[in-house]
């Protein structure tokens, strides 16, 4: 289980993969409560690691993993006059957004620790429980059970 979530974290931080996949592994692996409880901690642990590598190292370390068009769409948040937490509260919220991506852009911001630890403690249930029993039933359906 402790690789597992080490995993998560390591998938955030450099995503190579869609997070979607590696919740739907979680749940395949341990089942829906435990699955869905790695994925949340490595997710969490993960998002905070990348806020504070983007806070430290600045933008180059983020726009080296991703594309300056999907940068520049994101981008476009942080200069709404006080609506970047907001909005990042909300795409973190729904399971659709680039959250890795989101993570890092929001520590090239003046969002504080606080703020965005709130944020992913608060805003990350949800999206995790859509991708990981969503992606389960889909999973069910194109592979059912023997």
């Amino acid at each position: 289980m402790l690789l597992f979530v080490v995993l998560q974290i390591i998938q955030v931080v450099f995503p190579i993969l869609p997070g979607g996949i590696s919740c739907l592994a979680g749940v395949l692996l341990y089942g829906p409560w435990i699955g869905f409880v790695c994925n949340y901690i490595g997710i969490c642990i993960g998002s905070m690691a990348a806020f504070g590598i983007a806070r430290n190292l600045g933008r180059s370390v983020f726009e080296k993993m991703f594309s300056g068009k999907q940068i520049h769409r994101y981008e476009e948040w942080t200069k709404k006059d006080g609506k970047f937490a907001k909005l990042f509260a909300a795409a973190i919220f729904f399971p659709i957004a680039p959250d890795d991506l989101l993570c890092y852009l929001a520590g090239t911001t003046a969002m504080t620790w606080r703020q965005f630890i709130c944020i992913i403690l608060l805003g990350k249930p949800f999206s995790i429980a859509v991708y990981s029993l969503g992606l389960t039933k889909l999973f069910q359906l194109i592979f059912p059970p023997a």
